[in-house]
């Protein structure tokens, strides 16, 4: 039972009452706000007008934080059917930060001494306690200086409330004398045949009653049933584990297997899991798992890697964050997931145990997304912390040791039933402290089975040894061909658990909505107040602009600035994915930061605060075809990469312009490439000018597979290695593409009209290019009657260039629960292209 509707907060300053006040039924709450849980105070607060525009500007800055000093309430009413006599009721919650008292009818059934801790959950027996009419009041404090709470590190500012709140789900629990919980199903496959897998099922057992209880522990899976005899003495609680040697409907024949994205199915099992007394149900559970095989491993060179059921995947990910006020619906999430899906990306990495409920996870499963998931460095660094730091972190007392290795086992014994969780991060920037290192190893060798890593950096601990990741950066501005050096420290080599390109540019239309108008142009303080909180650097656009203008030109107004920054974004973004996957196998993982943002930002993020794509979203999707054509800067060759589950048989094309339109080089060729595999390709000519490289893929049948397409210099970019530190490695000589701006002008055509396809709208969008000019770099978008973007909608390509003469057919597809207008507007912008729109009607549809 979720205890989720009609809530209500307020502040205990405007408050004269006790808790046993204000959970009793006279109290009333007629000045209180009203809420749906999850929710912080500040997510509650921030529906209403005097948080209205906080995101706006700097005016986030300016909130009044004196509120939140003092405790908040919490108060809910809510109807139990009486308990049977040998009915028990038990309280849960999942996630409370920091502290809080808790009342049940007049009764204080805990303090805030026992319910301590953002990643504790608590249950509470209210046996005794409840009625058929409750009132429960939760009286929720802050978390201090000092204490491990939830983080958001350098990404942006601090939440003004520090996410103070029940910020994840309530509820309820009824089970007679003998109850069911933290059931996990853990799989084993024959990573031979991959036709058979043995399931082991493990689930706690505890007797509430004061008398020795015989039962049978009831399993139903696929249509068959198990049964297992069980005597509990009283008060007992044990850890029960079930085998194929006790039942062999645990040893399955041509299991549906759990793969991630581009590799296979998510395949997902259910199991029903009861405890009988007397023929008679006394708790049971439902239980969501897949069936898969998570191993790591080390290459030659000390790198970590991953093996999925057997085969090595190269894990192409992107660094997750919560809203800032924790605000994420079910239906959000759903959306970043399956953006991305279609970034063809295949994991997540959460720098913290994110989400307000198993629904993220629960969707990683459903998508096929691998799950990289653990401790944030917000407890690693005082600024952070709000207290000393050493080496190992601020996690140094006995006490708070306890608690976080505490909070460890409660997230793990929550999440640990998901397929889509791979490796759990005990550490990130730092390892943990050597004692609270042997603590987690203990808990984690009796719960689960995973792969552990103590820190996302390139360390070595004294208790497990080196961690095979890197954390070298860079996070700001490198050039292409950095990825492909071996002088690069952040290069395509092992895993590199957080790195990118640094400042990422949303639309213009969502600009717009976080910076004032009159401060639009030129870039100002305001744009930086919307960059990174970090100290050192990436506070401001300082390194984009110049960057910018090195290597285009001196932009001429805001319109010419974003293009720009648009197309280094997408060339930069590309490159690094492009440049791990061109040097699988000594490459094994990549991890774009960020994935989004948790408000409107500059910084770090694929798409946007407002669920728009960036350039950089698409470049990425290119990037990570299944089958593609890559061109590596520094052999100056092309490769072709497939990470598909089957060898590929395709034709390959290449075409070469020069800055001029005219075709400089052209070649075909046949290739058979086997799963998980690189070959080489083409070899390039020396460039005589600026030149312009078009790559793609068909199959046997001549079908389009994958296309690519590059701008290439005479003049290469060549980083400076002695000046390269951790956030960078800047240029000594950037590539000149000025000549981009002066390019010869295209009359690229378009028009569009919806094709029938399921339920989702599908529109079909053909683009011709005159023979005379390339067409440069294509933004296209969707638009409403009140000129606001169509959002989410998911572009098979956007961003793109033809070449002189091509006839290219796109499809967007608009998903069902996208609302659109009478009219619809689809605009095309690109470099060298004059804007155009088309309008399309509801009768047309």
């Amino acid at each position: 039972m979720l205890l989720t509707d009609n809530w209500k907060i307020q502040s205990s300053q405007q408050i004269n009452a006790s808790g046993k006040e204000v959970s009793s039924p006279q109290f009333t709450t007629d000045d209180w706000y009203p809420t749906t849980l999850p929710a912080t105070v500040m997510g509650v607060l921030s529906q209403y007008d005097k948080y209205k525009d906080i995101f706006i500007g700097t005016n986030y800055k300016n909130i009044d934080k004196s509120p939140f000093e003092q405790s908040w309430w919490y108060r809910k009413e809510f109807v139990l059917p009486p308990l049977e006599p040998n009915q028990h009721a038990t309280l849960s919650f999942d996630g409370i930060s920091y502290s809080a008292n808790i009342w049940l009818n007049g009764t204080q059934i805990a303090n805030r001494n026992s319910i301590r801790g953002a990643f504790r959950q608590f249950q509470i027996d209210i046996t005794p306690f409840v009625k058929e009419k409750n009132i429960l009041a939760v009286e929720v404090f802050k978390a201090q200086p000092g204490e491990p709470n939830i983080g958001f590190v350098d990404w942006n500012p601090r939440p003004a409330d520090e996410n103070m709140g029940i910020f994840r789900e309530v509820h309820i629990a009824l089970n007679n004398e003998v109850s069911i919980n933290y059931t996990a199903i853990r799989s084993k496959v024959n990573l031979k045949t991959l036709d058979e897998a043995w399931l082991t099922v493990e689930t706690e057992l505890t007797n509430y009653s004061d008398k020795q209880v015989t039962g049978v522990l009831t399993g139903k899976l696929e249509g068959k049933t198990f049964n297992i005899p069980i005597t509990l003495q009283p008060k007992e609680k044990r850890i029960e584990k079930i085998s194929p040697s006790k039942t062999d409907i645990l040893h399955l024949k041509n299991p549906r297997l759990w793969w991630c994205h581009n590799m296979g199915k998510p395949e997902m099992y259910q199991m029903e899991l009861s405890f009988l007394i007397n023929n008679k149900t006394s708790d049971k559970e439902n239980i969501h798992f897949g069936i898969r095989d998570i191993q790591d491993y080390f290459t030659e060179e000390g790198h970590r890697g991953f093996f999925l059921n057997g085969k090595k995947v190269l894990v192409r990910s992107a660094g997750w964050t919560d809203d800032i006020f924790l605000r994420n619906s079910p239906k959000r999430n759903e959306t970043e997931l399956k953006y991305v899906r279609d970034m063809n990306l295949n994991s997540i990495r959460l720098e913290n145990f994110w989400g307000t409920s198993q629904n993220l996870y629960n969707l990683c499963d459903k998508y096929g997304l691998l799950v990289l998931v653990g401790w944030s460095c917000h407890w690693e660094w005082e600024h952070y912390l709000g207290s000393p730091c050493d080496e190992f972190g601020g996690i140094k007392s006995e006490t708070d040791m306890e608690l976080i290795a505490t909070s460890l086992k409660d997230q793990v014994l929550w999440l640990r039933n998901h397929p889509s969780i791979i490796a759990w991060f005990l550490g990130s920037d730092m390892l943990p402290r050597p004692e609270l290192e042997k603590k987690y190893i203990a808990i984690l060798s009796q719960i689960d089975n995973r792969p552990y890593i103590c820190a996302a950096k390139e360390l070595t601990s004294n208790v497990t040894g080196a961690t095979g990741m890197k954390m070298a950066g860079p996070y700001d501005y490198v050039s292409p061909n950095y990825w492909y050096s071996p002088k690069a420290p952040g290069g395509a080599f092992g895993f590199n658990t957080e790195t990118g390109i640094g400042a990422q540019l949303p639309v213009i239309e969502s600009i717009k909505k976080m910076i004032p108008a009159n401060q639009l142009w030129p870039i100002n303080k305001t744009w930086d107040y919307h960059c990174t909180t970090a100290t050192e650097a990436m506070n401001t656009l300082y390194v984009l602009r110049n960057s910018i203008t090195a290597r285009y030109g001196t932009p001429d107004n805001l319109d010419d600035f974003l293009k720009k920054a648009d197309l280094l974004n997408y060339e930069g973004t590309r490159a690094m994915f492009e440049a791990f996957r061109v040097n699988i196998p000594k490459a094994t993982g990549i991890v774009q930061w960020m994935l989004n943002s948790a408000w409107p930002s500059f910084y770090w993020q694929l798409y946007d605060y407002y669920l728009i794509p960036t350039a950089a979203y698409y470049s990425v999707k290119k990037a990570n075809m299944p089958q593609q054509l890559i061109y590596d800067y520094i052999q100056n060759k092309v490769y072709a990469v497939n990470e598909g589950a089957d060898t590929c048989n395709i034709q390959a094309s290449m075409s070469l312009y020069g800055i001029d339109n005219r075709l400089q080089n052209q070649q075909t060729k046949s290739l058979v490439i086997a799963p998980y595999n690189v070959v080489e390709v083409f070899k390039l000519p020396a460039l005589s000018q600026n030149s312009f490289l078009f790559l793609n893929t068909k199959d046997t049948q001549k079908e389009y597979k994958a296309d690519n397409f590059y701008y290439l210099a005479t003049q290469p970019d060549q980083p400076d290695w002695d000046k390269t530190t951790w956030i960078r490695t800047p240029l000594k000589q950037t590539a000149d593409f000025t000549q981009l701006s002066t390019m010869a002008k295209s009359n690229c055509k378009i028009n569009a009209q919806f094709v029938p396809q399921g339920k989702d709208k599908v529109l079909q969008i053909t683009l011709e290019n005159t023979p005379q000019a390339l067409a440069f770099f294509i933004r296209l978008s969707l638009k409403d009657e009140q000129e606001e973007l169509i959002s989410p909608i998911f572009w098979e390509d956007n961003y793109l260039t033809l070449a002189p003469g091509e006839k290219r057919t796109i499809q967007c597809l608009i998903p069902k629960s996208t609302v659109l207008s009478q009219n619809i507007t689809l605009v095309m912008s690109g470099w060298n292209v004059p804007q155009q729109q088309v309008t399309i009607t509801q009768s047309q549809k």
